[in-house]
């Protein structure tokens, strides 16, 4: 079978729950691996194990399918927000429908696949700012590492494992929630989700209600109604922002455009190659201003940015702080100068012998043999 069209690459697109707390998180990569399911290419597979206690993870559809609705590769829920895009699609009122007949299929991801390159077909940047409000209180700002945890032993519920504490998986009683029935598809297409259907109360016969729309619906998911706040650090020296998720695109004139009017900037340190910026406030009051409006709500160039504080730079002990509480030394007296070391002599000025490199001192003779 020729290898036209299908993926090679070099690591995978993943949210931060199915990358796991380890920074130092290893990998395994199988080429051609595994057809996507989605659209049944073959594609580059990885697999690992996100922490200690946690299931291993592996992708599910390749990285075409995943930029087309800016999904994980694994867990296929919306990178920006985490949210099954059943939800952010008709939040958003985004109609980024994908073939399904196989011949349609091939030739729509094909074109994506060149036309796309690092973008997606979700644009954040033209979506209404109420809808965006509302994805910001729907979704999980944090990490959330128990959807990560071993699935349930089968053998458990039955009653009959005999491994006990050494079972890889979790020895608990399915919970009939309806979430057992989840499927990739049915999720990358926003269609028949459980997930979905959990989080939002569906209107009464919706499909015959025209121009209703879904996210007027009222809320059913534990999620907080207010707007996330990021709480400033007690450090008070702290005056810089880390930026994340800065493109090629965006300049340091751009950034320098949306934070000037917070207060006055002492620098700006973009690394295209990290992704990321810096913002060195020349106040504190300014950095914070800066947090409290652009927090969950910084949009360049129709890219979605994030902001958190930056880190204080380690030091060491002060002079002051190392002296303090000491008693300051009296100079130094004739007699002690006189029994202090001789100065190292100067270059070339022979060999000259310290008390401690005597060899005489250790009862070694210094007397020269001839051969």
């Amino acid at each position: 079978m020729a290898k036209q069209g299908w993926e090679d690459s070099e690591f995978p697109i993943l949210c931060e729950t199915c990358l796991g707390d380890n920074p130092y998180v290893r990998m395994t990569r199988q080429g051609y691996g595994k057809e996507c399911k989605i659209c049944t290419r073959p594609f580059t597979i990885f697999r690992w194990c996100p922490g200690s206690g946690m299931r291993y993870k592996k992708t599910e559809i390749c990285q075409t399918c995943a930029k087309i609705k800016n999904v994980c590769q694994t867990c296929v829920l919306d990178l920006e927000f985490g949210l099954p895009t059943q939800v952010r699609d008709t939040v958003l009122n985004v109609h980024a429908d994908v073939p399904r007949s196989n011949v349609n299929k091939e030739v729509f991801v094909a074109k994506m696949d060149k036309e796309l390159g690092n973008n997606s077909l979700v644009d954040y940047g033209k979506a209404d700012s109420a809808a965006r409000e509302q994805l910001r209180k729907m979704a999980r700002h944090e990490p959330y590492y128990k959807r990560n945890k071993p699935h349930i032993c089968s053998f458990f519920v039955k009653g009959t494992c005999t491994r006990g504490d050494e079972c890889p998986f979790r020895h608990e009683l399915p919970v009939d929630n309806g979430l057992q029935h989840q499927n990739i598809r049915d999720r990358y297409y926003g269609q028949n989700d459980p997930v979905a259907k959990r989080m939002r109360k569906w209107p009464n016969k919706y499909q015959s209600v025209e121009g209703e729309r879904w996210a007027n619906a009222p809320y059913i998911v534990n999620r907080t109604d207010k707007a996330p706040t990021l709480d400033a650090p007690e450090d008070k020296s702290i005056k810089s922002l880390f930026i994340t998720g800065v493109e090629a695109d965006i300049t340091e004139d751009d950034l320098r455009g949306h934070f000037y009017a917070f207060g006055e900037i002492k620098s700006i340190v973009v690394v295209h190659k990290s992704r990321c910026a810096f913002i060195n406030f020349a106040t504190r009051a300014g950095a914070e201003n800066a947090v409290e409006k652009s927090y969950n709500n910084l949009n360049i160039k129709g890219k979605v940015l994030r902001v958190q504080w930056g880190r204080p730079k380690p030091q060491g002990p002060k002079e002051d702080d190392a002296t303090e509480g000491t008693v300051p030394k009296e100079p130094l007296t004739l007699d002690e100068l006189l029994d202090l070391a001789p100065p190292p002599p100067p270059p070339g000025a022979g060999r000259v012998y310290y008390p401690s490199q005597d060899p005489a001192s250790f009862g070694t003779s210094t007397r020269e043999y001839r051969p």
